[in-house]
């Protein structure tokens, strides 16, 4: 590691010490009112990860680099834990989870290095593979995760024409839960269609989240330059028939793909 970096990284951490010490709205923050703000941080990083906005990923990752060190010094204060705690512990797994690097075991592509680091997490002490994804996380990344861990105990669909055989049979069991008027049955079976098209979108090696946020992204823009279009026109989309506005949909649509 350079000297800059070294220099820019304690440069930080003594700002963190300064404002905890000087600066009132610093010196009352607790890990309880930081942690929204952190999941905050986080969403706007994945936002920028989604834009492929280089200058606000580096923004962002300042950002949560701040909390981390703002978390580490409350830990200090409270004789939990301190900043070097907490690199060390993060160090030490990586050695212990990468014995292929800094031992002698032996892997041949990434899905070995996966099957080792669980088996690794199971000695540690982990009940269940699935017992490191946490219950908070959003439904679509969680059931994201869920597929990968039971993939790396060789819970899979061979092929990818499987997986989507899944989702067409996921499908009519939903159309019979519609066509029932079942509402608690419709909701579980839809449940079940999205989470087997979550898990062909892995088969495609898409990025399901993030693929439904680029087109919720998507239907902002248009749907906005859609009420932009209807001012201009002297119209309102609430006077509008949806005839009308599908139109006009249809024009953006074709106007954005040129």
């Amino acid at each position: 590691m350079n000297a800059s970096l070294l220099d820019a990284f304690g440069r930080l951490v003594s700002i963190m010490d300064d404002l905890r010490e000087k600066c009132p709205w610093d010196k009352k923050q607790t890990i309880q009112t930081l942690r929204q703000l952190t999941i905050e941080e986080l969403y706007e990083l994945t936002d920028a990860i989604t834009d492929q906005n280089w200058q606000g990923i580096k923004e962002e990752l300042g950002d949560l680099l701040l909390h981390i060190l703002f978390y580490a010094k409350i830990g200090t204060e409270q004789n939990h834990f301190t900043l070097e705690d907490v690199i060390k512990s993060i160090s030490d797994k990586l050695i212990a989870r990468h014995p292929h690097i800094y031992g002698d075991v032996k892997v041949n592509n990434e899905s070995d290095v996966e099957r080792n680091w669980e088996k690794l997490k199971l000695k540690e002490g982990k009940k269940s593979v699935l017992s490191g994804v946490p219950t908070s996380l959003p439904a679509t990344v969680k059931a994201m995760r869920l597929q990968e861990k039971a993939r790396q105990v060789g819970f899979e669909w061979e092929k990818r024409e499987d997986v989507w055989e899944k989702v067409e049979e996921e499908i009519g069991e939903l159309k019979e839960a519609v066509e029932e008027q079942d509402v608690q049955k419709t909701e579980d079976e839809f449940g079940d269609v999205i989470f087997s098209m979550i898990n062909y979108a892995r088969f495609l090696r898409i990025d399901a989240e993030n693929a439904l946020e680029r087109t919720n992204k998507k239907f902002i823009r248009r749907f906005t330059q859609m009420e932009e279009s209807a001012l201009k026109k002297g119209k309102d989309l609430h006077h509008m028939t949806l005839a009308e506005m599908d139109t006009m949909w249809n024009e953006i649509k074709y106007q954005q793909k040129e």
